[in-house]
């Protein structure tokens, strides 16, 4: 099999060149994709355990520490412990990782945009849904 025919090898080099644009874009914001996709929970929910955040991004327990730890010493995000069970850890936006949010979405957005602007419409639809199937994402 050709390289250019792998599909790792197809989705691995798309996913890096569009990981490079978002790190650019989000660079302003002093975040990263990830800490980008942390801070999207918690827009949507903002008190998730660091479980629940893990799930929802498909990472593991272990991952997503160090990722918190990162994201708090940035003054994003507070973990507490929770006064009704003191086994459970919460994880809260800071003022400032809540005032992020209108502008890091515009940037993502404009991301998008630009990456999808190579496709119709219909092609970039497609596109997604294929994406979305392949990762076993429902929406």
């Amino acid at each position: 099999m050709q390289l250019e025919d792998c599909v790792n090898y197809l989705l691995t080099t798309a996913q890096h060149s569009v990981f490079l644009k978002t790190a650019e874009k989000l660079s302003a914001f002093d975040i990263t994709p990830v800490q980008y996709s942390v801070l999207y929970c918690l827009w949507e929910n903002d008190r998730r355990s660091p479980k629940e955040i893990a799930e929802r991004l498909k990472l593991e327990n272990s991952t997503i520490s160090g990722i918190l730890e990162r994201m708090e010493k940035k003054g994003l995000i507070e973990r507490s412990i929770s006064k009704e069970d003191r086994r459970f850890i919460q994880v809260l936006l800071t003022k400032k990782g809540a005032s992020l949010e209108e502008d890091v979405l515009n940037a993502i957005e404009k991301v998008n945009d630009e990456v999808m602007s190579i496709f119709s419409e219909e092609e970039a639809e497609t596109l997604k849904s294929h994406l979305r199937l392949l990762a076993g994402v429902d929406i």
